[in-house]
């Protein structure tokens, strides 16, 4: 072996050390080392004003979208802060606000603003889990029950409500449901009626054609052992429970089960340790 050959080796050998050592067990993860492109400074500035900062996004959802929310966690970015919310009571989901910081290093309090369609997106999943409440607790007591039964985990608490922003989630899955999947329009209703109980919105929705294509339920499992790779049986045998049970609710069903090991930055599990089933293979569930 030539000099370049050894010392590309050697860069491979440290980039494949770096990028292990960016993750940590899925069990002791709860958000810490998160981070967004360029937001270190803004993330001290958003801190330092952190009552501003909090006042200024509960009135937006309140104003804009009719939703109480509790803010968990404030995430520095290039041009401002990052603030991700829970709504209050239901329909239940996460979601974030982005709160624009001055190259002066003022705090925008009238000018803050979501990505476009970001919070529609969850605002619909929270209806929709709503709907399918008896559907998802099936849902939640088979997950809950393989994963005792093979030695799996989900995310922590800490991690949905920290840097979580996909909607109605667990720490076994999320929802997402796109904006036609309903015949009816979802947020219209929502907006006109943000009091709207269970019962309420499940005589709206009784006779609305829904898409099941068109809503999509990612099951994402870890290892519960820190030296483990994904168990192939494990796998296997959800994706055979997804694919035969007639008690989940509509929609296509991507599963995801990765080792035990996290992003400490993106709060993703590792791409190169998973198994999975997902785009264009979704399982479809009408």
């Amino acid at each position: 072996m030539d000099n370049d050959q050894q010392s590309t080796s050697a860069t491979k050998k440290e980039q494949e050390k770096q990028y292990e050592s960016s993750f940590i067990s899925v069990q002791k993860y709860t958000g810490q080392g998160y981070s967004l492109d360029g937001g270190e400074e803004n993330d001290k500035i958003a801190e330092a004003h952190r009552n501003e900062v909090v006042k200024a996004v509960k009135k937006f959802f309140l104003k804009k979208y009719k939703t109480k929310v509790k803010v968990h966690n404030l995430v520095g970015n290039r041009d401002g802060v990052t603030v991700f919310v829970e709504s209050v009571g239901e329909p239940n989901f996460h979601t974030f606000a982005v709160v624009p910081i001055s190259s002066n290093k003022e705090i925008k309090a009238n000018e803050v603003f979501s990505q476009k369609g970001q919070v529609e997106d969850a605002i619909r999943s929270g209806i929709y889990a709503m709907i399918y409440d008896k559907e998802l607790k099936n849902l939640d007591l088979y997950l809950s029950n393989v994963a005792q039964n093979h030695a799996l985990v989900g995310l922590r608490q800490e991690v949905l409500d920290r840097v979580t922003a996909s909607g109605y989630t667990t720490p076994f899955y999320s929802i997402t449901v796109t904006e036609n999947a309903f015949e009816k329009n979802l947020n219209q209703l929502y907006l006109k009626n943000p009091n709207w109980e269970k019962k309420d919105w499940k005589e709206a929705l009784a006779n609305s054609k829904v898409n099941p294509k068109l809503i999509f339920i990612t099951l994402q499992l870890f290892m519960k052992d820190q030296n483990k790779n994904p168990d192939r049986e494990a796998f296997n045998e959800i994706v055979a429970h997804v694919k035969k049970t007639g008690d989940v609710s509509p929609g296509a069903y991507s599963i995801l089960l990765h080792n035990n090991r996290i992003s400490k930055s993106s709060g993703r599990g590792s791409e190169n340790h998973m198994l999975e089933r997902s785009n264009p293979n979704e399982i479809n569930k009408p």
